[in-house]
C-alpha cells in the first residue's frame, strides 16, 4: 500500500514539474516586462488605509497583499489591458481594468466597501470550479467564519445545525458519536469532503464531525441533494465540503474559549493560527494548532456520563507554491490525536468500569494538488492525490469485561485528474465541459477479538464522470453522469445527474435538479460503533444476502434577493423528494454465543422522504443581520417495518422530525461591540428505546426543543491592526435538554435525543496580530 501512495504522489509531482517547466530562469527573464503596478487600498466608510488586502490579476496567479500601511506593488505585470481584483473577507470585491505599459509604473488606488452578511460568495462545490452562489446550477450554502463566531461554535458538529435542512444529533450517551442528517437522510447518504476530496472514510465518520476544529476551517460549503456528477453516487442527501484555511497575508491569531457545561464540567479550546506569505505572494503557508480538553458530564447523578470526556489536539498546515503565473501546487497535512471516554468510573481502567466506551484516535491526512490553466482561462487541468490513515484503539464493554479491547486500522487513498474546457459558444450557449477520472481505495480492519469480531474490508472504486454546463446570466443547464465500478458489486453503476437554473429577472433564481445514486452492501460508520444496552454490548452484522440500495432524488427551488436602499433581503423556497429502494435497515436478532446483542443490517422494501425548506435573510449593511431556516418533511417507509418483536410495524422513520429549524442574528449597536443570538428548534420525533432499564423494547415520541444562545463580544484596538477580542455568553439559555435518560448500568446508551449540551456558560479571548 505504501508503494501505491508513493507512486501516486510521484505522478502528481512529475506532472506538476513537467507542466510548470516554463517557470525556469530563462522563462522568468522573458517575463520581465518592467510594467509595474502600485497603489493603495482604503476603506470607503472610514477613509483609512487597509492592510492585508489581496490584489490579484484576474485569470492568473500574479498578485500580492497590501502591507501594514495599506500599500501594494506588483512587479513585471503582463503588458496590455488587465483586470485587477481586490478582495478581503468582509468586503465587497472590486474589479478594475488598467492598461499596463512596458517600462512604466502605473498607479491604481482602490476603495473597498464593507460587504453585507448576505454577500454573493464564490463556491466550488456546485461544479468543482469557482462559481458565484447565485449563478450555480444547484443551491450551495456557505458556513463562514462569521457563522462560527456568531454561534460560538468550536467544532464542525456544533455549527452545521445552523444550515437549512441540516441536523446534527448525538447517537450515544457513552461516547457522544455525532451524526449529520441532510433533508432527513442519515449521514451515510451524504458525502463529506476535505478540500473537495472524498477521504472521509466510514471509520472517520463515526466521530469525525467533532474532531474537525473551527481553527482549521476557512468555510464549509453545503449542497443539498445530488445535482452534480462530480461527486460519488452516495451523495444523495447532499455534499458537505470542508475547505481548509489558505494563507492570504501575514498574521497570527491566538484564541481561547472556556465553556462550563451544565454548571459543572469544563470544555476548554485553545487555538493558535499563523499565516505567512512571501512579498510576491508566490509562496504561502497557513499553520494551525488546536488543543481541546472536555470533562465528562453526568446529568442525572447516577455516576454514568451523558457527555463523554475528550482530550484532543489537532496540528497541520496548508501551503501553496505558484510555479508560474498560470500554475500552482497546493499541499495540506493535518494530524488529529484524540482520547474520549464515557460510562462510569472514569478514573479506573476501562475493564474495571461497569460500562466503558473509550477510543484513542491517531489520524494523519494529507493531500497534494497541481492546478494549471491557460492564459486565456479556456483550459484548466488539475491532478491530485489525497490520503488518510486512522489508527484507533478502543474499548467497548460492559460488566467489567477484560476482553472488550479492540483495534482498528483504516487507510484511504484518493487520486484523480480533472479537465475543464470553457467555450464561448457550444450549440446554443457558452459552456463549461468537465471530465475527470478518480480512483478511491479503502482498507479497513476492525478487531475486538474477545467478541469474535474481526472485520476486514477492502474497497476499490474506479470512477469517471462527464459533465457539461451551459450558462449565461439567465440560464444554467447542467447535464452529467458518473460511471463507477465498485469491487463489491458485479456490474458498473451509472448515475445520471441534471440541474437547471433560470433567472428571469435579477432578483429571482429558479432551480431544479435530479440525481440517481446507490449504496453498496459494505460497512458504514454506524457499523463501526459498538453500543451498550441493558448491560450488554450490541453489534451490527451484515446480512449475507444484503443487496445494494438505490435512490432517486429531485428538488425544485425559488430564490429571491433584493436590495431596498441599505437593506438587503432574501427568501429561498425548496421542495425536495427522495425515493429509496431496498433501503438498509436494522433488525434485532437477539443474542449470539458470547452474549452480545446482534442487529442485522438487511433490506427493507423502500422509503420516501419529501419536504420543504424555507430560508429567509435580512441585513442592514454590517450593523444588523438575521438569517433563519425552517424544514418541514415527511419520512416514511413504503411498507410498515418491524425492528423488534415487541413493537408493532411502523411506517414512520426514526429520528426524523417533521419540523426543525434555526436562526442566527447579529447586531452591532456600538462600534466594535457585537451582540449575537442563535437558536435551534427540533420538533417531535420517533426514537427507539431498547430493553434493559425498561422491561421491553418500545418506541417513544419525544417532546420538541428550542435551544437559544447569546454571545457578547467587544474588540479592543491595541496597535495598528492588532486587536484583542473579549467575549462571553450562554448556550441553551432555557436548558432545553432531555429529561428521561435511562439510569445505571442497564441503560440504553442509544436512547438520547434533543440538544447536544445543557445550559452552558462560556467566555473567550482572541488576540489577532
Amino acid at each position: 500500500m505504501k508503494r501505491i501512495i508513493t507512486i501516486l504522489y510521484l505522478i502528481t509531482y512529475t506532472l506538476s514539474t513537467l507542466m510548470a517547466s516554463g517557470h525556469t530562469p530563462a522563462a522568468a527573464a522573458a517575463e520581465r516586462t518592467d510594467a509595474h503596478l502600485a497603489g493603495h487600498v482604503i476603506d470607503a466608510a472610514t477613509g483609512e488605509h487597509m492592510p492585508y488586502v489581496t490584489v490579484q490579476v484576474k485569470g492568473t496567479n500574479i498578485g500580492t497583499v497590501t502591507d501594514a500601511t495599506g500599500h501594494y506593488r506588483i512587479m513585471d505585470m503582463p503588458a496590455g489591458e488587465v483586470t485587477v481584483v481586490a478582495s478581503m473577507m468582509g468586503y465587497e470585491p472590486q474589479e478594475l481594468t488598467v492598461v499596463m505599459e512596458t517600462g512604466k509604473t502605473t498607479e491604481l488606488n482602490i476603495t473597498l466597501s464593507e460587504a453585507s452578511y448576505m454577500m454573493d460568495n464564490v463556491v466550488v462545490t456546485a461544479s468543482k470550479y469557482e462559481t458565484r452562489q447565485r449563478e450555480a446550477a444547484s443551491i450551495v450554502n456557505v458556513v463562514t467564519p462569521l457563522t462560527f463566531e456568531t454561534t460560538a461554535s468550536n467544532t464542525m458538529s456544533e455549527v452545521l445545525d445552523f444550515q437549512t435542512g441540516l441536523r446534527v444529533e448525538q447517537s450515544c450517551q457513552n461516547c457522544g458519536a455525532p451524526q449529520l442528517r441532510i433533508n432527513g437522510l442519515g449521514g451515510e447518504y451524504s458525502q463529506i469532503l476535505m478540500d473537495s476530496r472524498p477521504i472521509f472514510s466510514s471509520l472517520a465518520a463515526v466521530y469525525g464531525l467533532e474532531q474537525i476544529p473551527a481553527g482549521m476551517v476557512d468555510r464549509i460549503e453545503v449542497m443539498r441533494g445530488g445535482g452534480s456528477a462530480m461527486y460519488g453516487a452516495n451523495a444523495i442527501g447532499g455534499v458537505v465540503n470542508i475547505i481548509t484555511k489558505e494563507p492570504k497575508s501575514n498574521n497570527l491569531t491566538l484564541s481561547n474559549s472556556t465553556n462550563l457545561i451544565g454548571g459543572r464540567s469544563f470544555d476548554v479550546n485553545t487555538t493558535l493560527n499563523g499565516s505567512f506569505v512571501t512579498p510576491d505572494s508566490k509562496i504561502g503557508v497557513f499553520l494551525f494548532g488546536v488543543i481541546r480538553e472536555r470533562q465528562a458530564y453526568d446529568r442525572d447523578g447516577d455516576g454514568f456520563s451523558e457527555i463523554p470526556l475528550i482530550k484532543g489536539s489537532t496540528v497541520g498546515f496548508r501551503s501553496f507554491f505558484k510555479t508560474s503565473a498560470y500554475s500552482k501546487i497546493t499541499a495540506e497535512y493535518h494530524h488529529v490525536g484524540e482520547k474520549r471516554r464515557g460510562g462510569n468510573n472514569l478514573d479506573l481502567p476501562e475493564h474495571e468500569a461497569d460500562i466503558a466506551e473509550a477510543t484513542e484516535h491517531n489520524i494523519d491526512a494529507g493531500s497534494l494538488k497541481f492546478d494549471y490553466f491557460t492564459p486565456d482561462n479556456a483550459h484548466m487541468f488539475s491532478v491530485y492525490a489525497s490520503t488518510q490513515h486512522i489508527a484507533r484503539d478502543s474499548y467497548y464493554g460492559a460488566g467489567r469485561d477484560p476482553n472488550a479491547y479492540g483495534k482498528s486500522d483504516d487507510l484511504t487513498v484518493v487520486a484523480g485528474a480533472q479537465y475543464r474546457y470553457s467555450m464561448n459558444h457550444f450549440l446554443f450557449l457558452p459552456a463549461d465541459l468537465s471530465a475527470g477520472v478518480e480512483y478511491s481505495y479503502n482498507t479497513l480492519r476492525d478487531q475486538i477479538l474477545g467478541y469474535g469480531r474481526d472485520i476486514r474490508q477492502q474497497v476499490h472504486l474506479y470512477g469517471g464522470y462527464l459533465q457539461n454546463e451551459w450558462k449565461n446570466e439567465m440560464w444554467s443547464i447542467l447535464i452529467g453522469a458518473r460511471l463507477e465500478k465498485h469491487n463489491l458489486l458485479k456490474n458498473p453503476v451509472c448515475s445520471p445527474r441534471a440541474s437547471l437554473r433560470y433567472t428571469p429577472i435579477e432578483e429571482i433564481v429558479l432551480r431544479a435538479s435530479y440525481a440517481m445514486g446507490y449504496r453498496a452492501p459494505q460497512i458504514y460508520e454506524e457499523d463501526l460503533h459498538v453500543g451498550a444496552t441493558g448491560g450488554d454490548v450490541s453489534l451490527i452484522e451484515l446480512d449475507p444476502s444484503l443487496r445494494q440500495e438505490t435512490s432517486h432524488s429531485a428538488s425544485l427551488s425559488a430564490d429571491f434577493a433584493k436590495r431596498f436602499g441599505r437593506w438587503e433581503t432574501g427568501l429561498t423556497l425548496e421542495g425536495f423528494f427522495t425515493q429509496l429502494n431496498d433501503v438498509f435497515s436494522l433488525v434485532d436478532k437477539g443474542f449470539d454465543a458470547q452474549g452480545n446483542r446482534i442487529f442485522l443490517r438487511t433490506n427493507a422494501s423502500g422509503a420516501r422522504i419529501a419536504g420543504l425548506n424555507v430560508e429567509a435573510k435580512v441585513a442592514y449593511t454590517t450593523i444588523f443581520s438575521l438569517q433563519l431556516g425552517y424544514t418541514w418533511q415527511q419520512s416514511r417507509y413504503i411498507d410498515p417495518f418491524q425492528w423488534s418483536e415487541t413493537v408493532a410495524p411502523q411506517r414512520r422513520m426514526f429520528r426524523a422530525p417533521d419540523h426543525y429549524g434555526y436562526f442566527t442574528a447579529q447586531v452591532e449597536p456600538l462600534r466594535r461591540f457585537t451582540i449575537s443570538l442563535s437558536g435551534k428548534y427540533t420538533g417531535r420525533m420517533l426514537v427507539q428505546h431498547l430493553a434493559g432499564y425498561i422491561p421491553e423494547d418500545t418506541e417513544v415520541l419525544t417532546p420538541d426543543f428550542f435551544d437559544l444562545g447569546l454571545k457578547l463580544a467587544y474588540d479592543i484596538p491595541l496597535y495598528q491592526v492588532y486587536t484583542l477580542e473579549i467575549n462571553a455568553g450562554v448556550k441553551n439559555i432555557f436548558d432545553a435538554y432531555q429529561r428521561d435518560f435511562d439510569r445505571g448500568v442497564n441503560r440504553d446508551a442509544s436512547y438520547i435525543y434533543g440538544p447536544a449540551i445543557p445550559r452552558t456558560f462560556f467566555a473567550g479571548l482572541a488576540l489577532r496580530l
